[in-house]
């Protein structure tokens, strides 16, 4: 049941018994106009009646409840909050206050004031599926993995066609996964087992000539380590070399055993026991219970997302599927799932934004620029849409059209650097150097390849600002300089080569 059809008839209860305070035929009249109203989903048309009955009846917890819930749904959030809080000082433990309360700050994202309420809430009604959901989503956005990950764990025992509560799984133990890592990072950096899990993430993310050096020199430390041909015959496959992969694949099959007296986390690995590896290598700080650990994490995470995979074609199922795609850059298949959870929610401005950034982010500029100039109709004073429109327009070679866009996002978030960086190349296309400089410099932090320092040193000299524009090129020279070196010692390391 959504939160919303949830809210709907539990609205009926509350006015049901709100009806019954009421002191006169005319607020009984209004009360059940309300119920109505609220039945029908029309909840900004419910806010003024409830205002209304609220003054007449302050204390009254259910209609301040109400006016709450119509405030909520009607996207008044932060008014939404008041009234909430006036419900829990009339009774301080209404568990739908509670609840409400904390859904709506994670709604605002605000996880850290979303996690007391729900916590509470949970205690008292601990069957409660949206209750459990929403604190494990609070756990997880505040970081909180391990009880995120068990929170989500116990809801797909009974809600295990909730692709959310799948997702959350894999983010949960993707997030524990990294803190292992980190700390594996910090005790053995390009050891063999730092070098693996480093390989591993590239291959994720289809790096195949980024992952087969870093699998080869991991293997060059530790010949015997598990799982290396495995990964160098799935590289092999992925190239068009099925017959080296052969080879591979029959390396991996030839190695011994584990010996399970002297390296019981590897035999659970390889038997599936991560519960049990686990178990055991929260015991251990050396650097190979940290990568076991972390493959084990890995592991789960990876079987969470299959299962969501698995599960029947929905709206939120699309839309999660297409963030997973998205983070690994994969953006045309990202696009391809945005498109099939906008046939379920044709209207969701929310996946339409999520589609035209991947449009946009796979160089479709012509139908990331319909979706959001169609996007900014209903919000035209958001930052990232305006940025997003300006880029296109800009990339687009019409830095005129692009101009107001731009100066609208960095005024309403000049802490929008990429907007920053865009509305500088904007000015120096109109050949308005002055004004394109300010913002190079509060882009220069994001410039990855150097080319934000050279525009900038190219605005110097246009201003007259010669001595400026000097140093600014010499540190594009010395960026440049250094990326072709990495990228010339790449190229002759990262070639696939035979077995």
């Amino acid at each position: 049941m959504s939160m919303k059809s949830w809210l709907v008839a539990l609205c009926g209860f509350l006015l049901a018994a709100c009806s019954l305070t009421a002191q006169s035929p005319d607020l009984t009249e209004k009360s059940h106009h309300a119920k109505d109203l609220m039945a029908a989903q029309q909840f900004e048309q419910a806010v003024p009646i409830y205002r209304e009955l609220v003054r007449a009846l302050p204390g009254n917890p259910g209609f301040v409840m109400n006016l709450g819930l119509a405030l909520n749904y009607s996207g008044h959030k932060r008014e939404a909050l008041a009234e909430f809080e006036k419900v829990l000082k009339l009774d301080p433990n209404n568990g739908i206050a509670l609840l409400f309360l904390g859904t709506t700050y994670l709604d605002l994202g605000e996880a850290d004031k979303a996690l007391p309420p729900l916590e509470k809430f949970a205690k008292t009604e601990p069957e409660n599926l949206e209750a459990q959901e929403a604190l494990a989503e609070a756990r997880l956005t505040l970081k909180k993995f391990a009880p995120a990950a068990e929170g989500f764990a116990k809801l797909s025992r009974y809600d295990s066609g909730n692709p959310r509560v799948w997702y959350g799984i894999g983010l949960a133990y993707d997030g524990l996964a990294q803190k292992s890592f980190d700390t594996l990072a910090n005790l053995a950096p390009g050891s063999a087992y730092w070098l693996y899990l480093v390989a591993e993430s590239r291959l994720n993310t289809q790096q195949l000539f980024s992952a087969f050096y870093l699998y080869r020199q991991a293997q060059e430390k530790m010949p015997g380590l598990r799982g290396i041909h495995s990964a160098v015959a799935e590289i092999y496959k992925a190239t068009g070399h099925a017959d080296w992969a052969a080879v591979e694949d029959e390396k991996e099959r030839e190695l011994p055993p584990p010996d399970c007296a002297r390296n019981m986390l590897e035999c659970d690995f390889v038997a599936g026991k991560y519960d049990d590896l686990l178990a055991a290598a929260q015991k251990q700080t050396t650097p190979e219970s940290y990568y076991w650990r972390t493959r084990s994490y890995n592991v789960i995470a990876r079987d969470a997302y299959t299962r969501l995979t698995k599960l029947p074609s929905s709206a939120p199922m699309e839309a999660l599927l297409a963030k997973m795609e998205f983070q690994r850059r994969q953006y045309v298949e990202a696009v391809k799932h945005w498109q099939a959870a906008l046939t379920f929610s044709p209207d969701d401005a929310s996946i339409k934004e999520q589609l035209a950034i991947s449009l946009f982010q796979s160089a479709d500029l012509e139908r990331s620029r319909e979706l959001f100039q169609e996007l900014l109709k209903s919000h035209p004073e958001s930052s990232e849409l305006n940025y997003y429109l300006g880029d296109i327009l800009s990339k687009s070679q019409k830095p005129a059209e692009a101009l107001p866009f731009l100066q609208k996002a960095v005024t309403h978030d000049p802490s929008l650097l990429p907007a920053h960086a865009s509305l500088a190349r904007t000015y120096l296309a109109l050949g308005q150097a002055d004004k394109a400089i300010p913002h190079l410099k509060a882009a220069l932090s994001v410039d990855g390849d150097g080319s934000l320092h050279y525009e900038l040193g190219r605005a110097y000299q246009a201003h007259g600002q010669l001595a400026l524009a000097r140093q600014m090129l010499k540190q594009y020279q010395e960026i440049h300089s250094k990326q072709e070196a990495e990228k010339q010692s790449l190229n002759q390391e990262m070639q696939i080569t035979a077995p």
